[in-house]
């Protein structure tokens, strides 16, 4: 559907050869009057969901920050900043001044006590990903079959979505420190976003809560249009092509027993009704993405070309 309608897009801006230098001398034009009449953005929230290729985006803000000096709120523990549980004011390195300029870690959002701590107007970001994917890489990350009783073997997702709510007992986890229930099986995405697990049948609320999270997210990128997410990323931000080229990282390229395997219509189904709260989040921000992309469709077309080659001379750099 996505692609059909870029292709649409594309169609209706077909030009000539002869137009094509008038075409990309335009486009530079407006990169350079983007840069003249914007600042760069030098604070921003970024809330690190788990298993949607943060460990590849999260550089990129990583690198930003570290070259500019910027204050970034840190954890007292490694990687975990505010996950499973709620913030606490033990949890991160406090600065004196307590001004932050920006956070990129794990973090169960939370936008009220995100604003003792940044000012209202910046950034907020995030990244998701297609729910099944999600699903797969869930189950081996966090050896779920073995929490589920499934024999860790190509069919292990197969014989999960037969029938998911037999295994609801032993999906949940409870953390007794905290009071928080978490499930890596059902709506773990929007847990991340601050959805709680107990709610996951109440749609009609949960509905109203991604409403909400639309006004407040600045830009949800979406893994499997990565490329295109950095682009707009880098257009919002006001950030040079140098800050935003990434490197998809070798080692985190895991291999595992059903990593390919395609589910079918019924087991879809299952899912999509099993974790229904992610796929109506996935489906809000991807329809987002692709309506942010339609508005500045011919100059994106040139950017991600740019940034391709851009990106592939930094992938051969790394490599030598």
């Amino acid at each position: 559907m996505y692609l059909s309608l870029l292709y649409t897009c594309i169609s209706v801006y077909t030009f000539s050869c002869r137009d094509e230098k008038q075409f990309r001398m335009s486009t530079r034009q407006e990169e350079v009057t983007i840069s003249s009449f914007c600042a760069p953005q030098k604070k921003f929230v970024f809330i690190k969901t788990h298993k949607t290729g943060t460990c590849t985006v999260i550089n990129i803000f990583q690198r930003y920050a570290l070259y500019n000096k910027l204050k970034v709120l840190m954890p007292v523990s490694q990687g975990l900043l505010s996950w499973p549980f709620p913030p606490e004011e033990a949890d991160y390195i406090h600065m004196p001044d307590e001004k932050y300029d920006a956070l990129m870690h794990h973090f169960v959002y939370n936008k009220t006590w995100l604003l003792t701590k940044f000012p209202s107007e910046i950034p907020y970001i995030t990244i998701l990903r297609e729910p099944f994917r999600h699903l797969k890489s869930q189950m081996n990350y966090y050896h779920l079959p073995m929490l589920l009783g499934i024999e860790d073997s190509k069919d292990a997702v197969k014989n999960f979505l037969e029938d998911p709510w037999k295994y609801r007992n032993k999906s949940e986890v409870f953390f007794n420190h905290v009071n928080v229930t978490w499930d890596g099986t059902r709506n773990p995405l929007t847990f991340d976003l601050g959805w709680p697990a107990e709610k996951a049948d109440n749609q009609e609320e949960a509905s109203a809560y991604i409403t909400q999270l639309d006004k407040e997210f600045t830009l949800v990128m979406i893994l499997r249009y990565l490329d295109e997410s950095i682009v707009l990323l880098r257009r919002l931000m006001c950030w040079e092509v140098k800050d935003v080229v990434y490197y998809s990282r070798i080692e985190n390229r895991r291999h595992y027993p059903y990593k390919r395997y395609e589910a079918t219509l019924e087991e879809l189904d299952n899912h999509r009704r099993w974790s229904a709260v992610d796929y109506m989040l996935y489906d809000t921000f991807n329809k987002s993405l692709w309506r942010k992309i339609a508005t500045q469709v011919m100059v994106l077309l040139f950017m991600l070309s740019f940034f391709s080659s851009f990106a592939d001379t930094a992938k051969f750099l790394h490599l030598q």
